[in-house]
């Protein structure tokens, strides 16, 4: 590590543990179903809740208007302490996120005043710059999306939201990498590969993991290692939509279908880029990060199946999306070890 990088260092892995929480208040926001609970967007206005009884009851009757309260909370014996309770997860969630673009911004400016940034990685700051900002506009692409008619987001914007949150860590995390490891090590092509691959993989299990969410798909057929009725395939996948390409996008069952299947084949994958390094001769470094992903991935499969089987209860599809957070940092710093 360069001396006169690590205050860049540590700013960038700042904020890579900003985004774990903000992915991790994320996480709770919707398994709490809050994310509708703020029906606007105001940059300055929104920083901190209601202040007085007056503006909660505004605020209150303003969600009154919206499919959310009028076709489910109706119904609910909804009251305003119900409403402030949603209200905080949605605010907070929203209020770190304000917090990330002050961390990044004010100490990028300081950086670039004092030249403590080299031409390199200034050029992948201002791609985190854009990622950032991108990354506020799709939560609120994806709450308008439950604001119209149906009462609740879109699963396809809300799998967009979460996984550009994983991914734009993953780069924050890469970026701090760069400056922690910059000497260059001797590259096994086929390991690289093989990491790539699997990295894939796994962002496209985080997808589905999404569309599950979503679509609520993890409360049904709660059962393992088949589905319901002692099916691998269950029956329901076929009923739910004419087409292949809506069965495994739009259908709960097939959603689910997919993301159980997929966690065997993100599992193989690891552990084949395991069993494949043991005949090379790795760095102190690269066998850790391959130690880590067998661990992890292991964890959050067995997280997964207990999610499924208690039918998500809060506390554990909040320890499998943390957990899922968990594996692609150690997947990130496993490929940029096999690849630097």
């Amino acid at each position: 590590m360069v001396k006169k990088d690590k205050s860049v260092i540590y700013w960038l892995l700042s904020g890579c543990v900003l985004l774990f929480i903000m992915v991790t208040v994320g996480g709770i926001t919707r398994l709490t179903n809050s994310g509708l609970s703020m029906t606007d967007w105001h940059l300055v206005t929104d920083t901190f809740p209601p202040m007085s009884e007056e503006k909660w009851q505004a605020a209150f009757d303003e969600y009154k208007k919206f499919p959310e309260y009028q076709k489910i909370n109706i119904h609910n014996d909804f009251q305003l302490d119900d409403y402030k309770f949603i209200y905080f997860w949605e605010w907070f969630h929203r209020f770190i996120g304000r917090i990330i673009g002050l961390v990044f911004i004010v100490p990028f400016i300081y950086f670039l005043i004092k030249k403590r940034i080299d031409k390199a990685t200034l050029k992948k700051c201002f791609v985190l710059l854009f990622m950032g900002g991108f990354q506020g506009f799709l939560g609120w692409f994806m709450v308008k999306s439950g604001l119209i008619d149906n009462p609740d987001v879109s699963h396809f914007r809300l799998a967009l939201h979460l996984t550009f949150a994983f991914i734009t860590f993953a780069y924050t995390l890469w970026v701090a990498l760069d400056l922690i490891y910059p000497e260059r090590n001797e590259v096994i092509i086929s390991l690289k590969k093989l990491a790539r691959i699997t990295l894939v993989f796994l962002i496209i299990q985080i997808i589905y993991g999404g569309f599950v969410a979503g679509l609520n798909a993890g409360l049904i057929h709660n059962h393992w290692p088949l589905m319901s009725d002692g099916q691998f395939f269950h029956e329901s996948i076929k009923l739910e939509y004419d087409s292949w390409l809506l069965r495994f996008t739009e259908g709960k069952s097939g959603v689910q279908f997919v993301h159980r299947t997929m966690a065997y084949v993100v599992v193989g994958l690891i552990l084949f880029l395991y069993f494949k390094s043991k005949k090379y001769s790795l760095s102190t470094q690269q066998k850790n990060g391959l130690n880590a992903l067998v661990i992890l991935v292991f964890l959050q499969f067995g997280l997964g199946v207990f999610t499924l089987l208690y039918a998500v209860p809060l506390w554990l599809g909040l320890t499998h999306q943390i957990m899922a957070f968990l594996l692609l940092s150690a997947m990130t710093y496993t490929l940029h070890r096999l690849s630097k």
